[in-house]
């Protein structure tokens, strides 16, 4: 066990999962900047022993070496990561693949947000130059386009992109604010944070990057999660809008979505009995039962098409690090406990 007090600077960490990376992460931790204050290395079960080639092989004071007894996947190895962090003092944590496919030059760039205070979580986006695109493998390219779409609807953050992207960074102030024990422990861990991040009025900006694709190995294959993606999206997005949109608040998208689910709902059933019994009877259906029909239907898509564009406008825009930063580093200045091994 180990015991820290946070101090008030702005300290950065960095976290590296470490599965099946010992042939990178070694390079990666070599260039990791004068930024970071220390360096959170986690051990998630490897097969390869990364943990302590690690241990053995490098001498960067700043180093700590976690390790999961069991694997936990790597949203389960980044939240022992996190933990770690914070519980020595960490301000602002970076999250970087051990694999290579991340520039450990770019932290600064990532930071830089937080640092200003205009963002209290950033992630890369690998999207944002056209080109980058022509190395990137055509299915990632359409994966990633398709879960960005159904991120956005289940984290209520219709600014970003690139869900999937790994390279982030957060400040502590937000990070407290997570149940770091619910959050999805496999590869859906990055989308499934955006929406406590939502849930916690955290602000989230993307910053565009390079993508590095050489000899590494991804364990992550669009194909293969995506549909499993896809489930956990839509439960997300149901969650988030009762405790946005009833439990938390009652507001106008909240009376749009009711009202519009329950015109579209009415005209579409209406309308789908009324020509069945049509086909049945070979009658045509009157004017006035097509007008009963299509009218709910139209005036539903409308309330529908309503309550999305409040919900765009709510992406929130002040950081809680103006809000709760004061406040927040009082309540956690007591020194805490957290495992390490």
């Amino acid at each position: 066990m180990e015991q820290t007090r946070v101090t008030g600077a702005q300290t950065i960490a960095v976290v590296l999962p470490c599965y099946k990376s010992k042939q990178h992460v070694l390079d990666v931790i070599a260039r990791i900047g004068p930024e970071a204050a220390f360096i959170v290395a986690v051990d998630d079960a490897c097969p390869m022993g990364t943990g302590a080639h690690i241990e053995q092989n490098c001498r960067d004071p700043r180093l700590v070496v976690v390790r999961n007894e069991t694997n936990l996947g790597v949203g389960g190895a980044v939240m022992h990561g996190y933990q770690v962090a914070l519980a020595k003092g960490a301000d602002i944590v970076v999250k970087i693949d051990s694999d290579g496919q991340m520039d450990p030059t770019f932290l600064p760039t990532i930071v830089r947000p937080i640092l200003e205070g205009i963002a209290d979580y950033t992630k890369g986006n690998r999207f944002f130059n056209i080109e980058d695109l022509h190395a990137m493998p055509a299915v990632r390219v359409l994966g990633n386009a398709g879960l960005s779409f159904f991120t956005k609807l289940s984290s209520g953050y219709w600014n970003i992109f690139d869900p999937t992207n790994g390279y982030t960074a957060v400040h502590r102030v937000a990070l407290e604010l997570l149940p770091l024990g619910k959050i999805d422990r496999r590869f859906f861990f990055e989308s499934d944070m955006l929406f406590r991040l939502n849930l916690a009025g955290a602000v989230v900006v993307d910053i565009p990057m390079r993508a590095i694709y050489a000899d590494e190995t991804s364990n992550l294959k669009v194909s293969r999660i995506f549909f499993a993606f896809l489930g956990k999206n839509l439960r997300n997005f149901a969650k988030r809008i009762f405790y946005r949109y009833f439990l938390r608040d009652l507001n106008l998208g909240s009376l749009e979505l009711v009202v519009g689910t329950l015109l579209l709902g009415f005209g579409t059933i209406f309308g789908a009995t009324q020509w069945i019994a049509a086909v049945a009877t070979e009658q045509a259906a009157s004017a006035g039962t097509v007008m009963l029909s299509g009218l709910p239907v139209l005036a539903g898509i409308q309330f529908l098409i309503g309550f999305f564009s409040f919900d765009l406008t709510s992406v929130p825009r002040i950081p809680l690090i103006r809000l709760l930063g004061t406040e927040r580093k009082a309540e956690v200045s007591a020194p805490r406990q957290v495992a390490t091994g």
